[in-house]
């Protein structure tokens, strides 16, 4: 069951992540969007361009209508102005700088068609007089008294040979006797369209391009807090401490509230279960002890045996309450946030008082304590932690080494403004299997000249203490003997130093 859920496991962490997938899809469909939108905007350019050629050749018409109506003097049509006008229009040079476009000839028409739709004047060169133009939209329509226009390929599969034709009729005493067309190619429009299309196309890209670049930044916003919950689960999952993440305000914020407290309620209910678990796996030996020492002194025995079984009782009540009493400090500090009497530490000093604690223990066994500190070794923390941190590593230091060996003592302020502390001792060293395991609750080694062991709290509870100064602690077995805890704090000058 626990392989096909790892299985699982792998096969859900080789998809896609969140950002990924986000990412993605924003982008396909921002490029569907702009791909759609700037082909709108092309073609609705050209409509725009069309309906104002369009405008200004109805003007035109009208215009020239009303200039053919004030030369008539009954319903015929006099063209004969017309004709020279255009022949001098046909003849004439100009050159026009139109933004990009050079504009050097005319290439507006104009045809007059009679009230049967006969064309009478051709602005090109008469070449479509005679002909019957009544079938045409923007003759019939004027005709009929209607807008008249329309527009028509020269070439049926170019789409660019249009022309637009705008027809107004010619009174006479309120009758139509008359139509003029005015016509216009559209492949100017064209080349106006094609040298605006590139300044579009290079406008939606970087447009499209910042959406992208705000949509990849909105991805990133979005998934960062899922990215440190989860660091954070995993985290919590392999056994390290660590601080909660900051998440915000947002749902995510909220989810992540519900996580941490659903964390903290398993945990207490866990620590609970692990810490009776401990407490009677520990007292079980000492209690045993008791027990069977108070049997035989209800029996008949000698003095000395009677003494020395006192003694084993005061003994292992004396273990039984040191192990509670590490216990309560042990739980107690697992579940602080933070320091409470922070103030500056001297390091040298805080060390002698740690020693001094162990005098006794280093004159039996003629300890040699060698020790070397750098300049200003100060720095700031909560002192009786650290002092309970520095006795029972020195403790362990001084139990561990052989009689008339040496422990020494190494403290000064690193690079990093960081203290660092190094205890090395003579000792036997630290076997490659406990090596992960010596901040284990209750787990102990047993020393050498005794071959009894701890309550196994005294390095948990150290580990908590650095944890809570931020700091960390690493221990070695050197060789051939001898075994090096290194502890590094940061350090907190205060203003005046």
């Amino acid at each position: 069951m626990m392989k096909v859920k790892e299985k699982e496991l792998r096969q859900q962490g080789r998809g896609l992540k969140l950002r990924t997938r986000i990412m993605l899809i924003f982008i396909t469909l921002v490029g569907i969007g702009f791909y759609f939108l700037v082909g709108f905007v092309l073609d609705n350019l050209r409509l725009r361009y069309l309906e104002s050629v369009e405008e200004v050749l109805v003007d035109q018409t009208n215009i020239l209508a009303t200039i053919l109506q004030s030369e008539m003097t009954d319903e015929r049509i006099p063209v004969d102005n017309f004709r020279k006008a255009f022949e001098y229009v046909a003849g004439r040079t100009f050159s026009s700088q139109i933004y990009q476009f050079t504009k050097t000839d005319v290439d507006q028409m104009v045809y007059i068609a009679d009230a049967k739709g006969i064309i009478i004047f051709d602005s090109n060169r008469g070449a479509e007089e005679g002909k019957d133009y009544s079938q045409w939209r923007d003759v019939a329509y004027t005709l009929r008294g209607q807008y008249g226009a329309r527009a028509t390929r020269l070439n049926p599969n170019d789409p660019n040979s249009s022309i637009l034709y705008i027809a107004a009729p010619i009174y006479w005493k309120e009758k139509i006797v008359g139509v003029v067309t005015v016509s216009k190619p559209t492949r100017n429009i064209n080349l106006f369209i094609e040298s605006a299309r590139p300044q579009i196309l290079i406008a939606g890209a970087v447009v499209g391009l910042s959406v992208i670049f705000l949509g990849i930044a909105l991805s990133m916003w979005v998934t960062q807090p899922i990215q440190r919950l989860t660091r954070y689960a995993r985290a919590v999952r392999d056994g390290k401490s660590v601080k909660f993440p900051k998440l915000g305000g947002s749902e995510m914020g909220e989810m992540g509230s519900a996580f941490e407290e659903m964390r903290e309620a398993l945990e207490g209910k866990k620590y609970v279960e692990q810490y009776i678990q401990h407490l009677t796996h520990e007292l079980k030996s000492p209690l045993s002890a008791i027990s069977g020492a108070a049997e035989i002194l209800e029996e008949e025995i000698p003095q000395e045996k009677r003494q020395q079984f006192v003694k084993n009782i005061q003994t292992e009540s004396q273990r039984m309450r040191l192990i509670v009493e590490r216990m309560l400090q042990l739980s107690s500090l697992e579940v602080r946030r933070g320091l409470h009497q922070v103030e500056e530490i001297d390091c040298q000093d805080i060390l002698q008082r740690a020693l001094s604690n162990l005098n006794l223990t280093i004159q039996e066994k003629e300890i040699q304590i060698k020790q070397e500190f750098g300049a200003r070794c100060h720095f700031q923390g909560e002192r009786f932690l650290i002092e309970q941190v520095l006795i029972n590593v020195l403790q362990n230091a001084i139990e561990f080494s052989p009689v008339g060996g040496y422990v020494s003592i190494h403290a000064s302020i690193n690079e990093q403004d960081e203290l660092e502390l190094c205890i090395k001792d003579e000792g036997p060293g630290i076997p490659d299997y406990a090596i992960d395991r010596i901040f284990e609750k209750f787990y102990s080694l047993p020393r050498p000249s005794s071959g009894r062991k701890s309550s196994g709290l005294g390095l948990s509870f150290v580990y908590e203490v650095i944890r809570l100064h931020h700091g960390k602690i690493h221990v070695e077995s050197l060789k051939p003997v001898g075994t090096q805890v290194t502890i590094r704090i940061p350090v907190y000058f205060s203003p005046t130093d």
